[in-house]
């Protein structure tokens, strides 16, 4: 008929219009694992010997000198100042990404799926900004624990070592120990008082839906017992250089904030398949506070028995597929 020859053509071209919006659904969110990259980047572009920033081009030998045998000898600040400035570094460039992402940057305008049915929180994007940075307990403290192990000469002499690049290995030991430490602390603080709880990790405890600027915001006690003491703990019980230190504080910074996220990110699947924490887990702990202790890592709670998968909360209190 001559209704279906004139609309024949129009099938191949609308198929095509289809498969590209398909694509750009699938495809395009995943733009936002930049944020995994990023975090590295100060101490990566340091240790690579082509890059012009690598340190012994830019830093005289003598800014970073340090005999840890010499007790006359006292650390030099540049490590300390570079540390500090890598997990800044990749804080800022996880956040910008986050801008793109929550903002449907990376799916066609529309919004990211939330992790909880009852939607993200609404919020001003620069008041969550200004919180999260403006922590006294969060950021403020870190660098004051920093500071304090590094120039007092608290930490391991490899530290102390601009030798060698990034120790890879020694980066995912750092963050599984840390979790496991973290892990049996944050149980800790849900059970060993209701008093003990309630000034420390309740706080914390107020978001049971969060968003990603959350992650810091709770109590000093809270930081000190979850996050400073098995910081401590790890760094005696993995030695490593400042280049692997650096990578793994800012890999554990800017993972404890995407896991805070209020909305799902495209490699959560892969990470529940090798169970690595991702904001759907920890969700679950904000919502039911009795499930899902560990952070970066859920293997600890599997461990413990206190793992609960987020899609058993589905379609009640989370969305399908989160």
């Amino acid at each position: 008929s001559a209704l279906s020859d004139d609309t024949a053509p129009e099938q191949p071209r609308v198929m095509k219009e289809t498969n590209n919006r398909s694509m750009e659904d699938n495809i395009l969110p995943w733009a936002s694992a930049l944020v995994w990259p990023a975090m590295f980047t100060l101490p990566l572009c340091m240790t690579i010997e082509s890059s012009p920033l690598f340190y012994t081009k830019i830093f005289k030998y003598s800014w970073y000198e340090y005999d840890p045998l010499d007790p006359e000898d006292t650390p030099k600040p540049l490590g300390l100042s570079l540390g500090i400035l890598a997990v800044a570094v990749g804080q800022l460039l996880n956040l910008f990404i986050f801008y793109f992402f929550k903002f449907g940057y990376f799916s066609m305008g529309k919004e990211p799926l939330s992790v909880q049915t009852k939607g993200a929180r609404p919020y001003q994007f620069f008041e969550g900004l200004m919180t999260h940075l403006c922590q006294p307990e969060g950021f403020v403290l870190l660098a004051c624990y920093l500071s304090g192990t590094w120039m007092f000469k608290l930490m391991p002499s490899s530290y102390y070592s601009f030798e060698g690049g990034i120790d890879w290995g020694k980066t995912f030991l750092c963050l599984t120990v840390q979790d496991g430490l973290q892990y049996v602390m944050h149980r800790l603080e849900h059970d060993v008082s209701p008093a003990f709880y309630r000034w420390s990790h309740k706080p914390h405890h107020r978001f049971t839906n969060p968003r990603l600027f959350d992650a810091f915001n709770g109590s000093v006690l809270d930081t000190i017992c979850m996050i400073l003491i098995p910081l401590y703990a790890t760094a005696n019980l993995v030695h490593c250089n400042v280049w692997t230190y650096m990578a793994f504080g800012s890999a554990y910074a800017n993972w404890l904030v995407l896991i805070h996220c209020e909305y799902t990110f495209p490699w959560d699947r892969l990470f529940h398949m090798l169970g690595f924490g991702t904001p759907a887990d920890h969700h679950v702990h904000h919502a039911f506070f009795k499930y899902n202790f560990g952070h970066l890592f859920m293997w600890f709670d599997m461990i413990g028995q206190t793992y609960k998968n987020p899609s058993d909360f589905a379609p009640k209190a989370f969305n399908e597929n989160v």
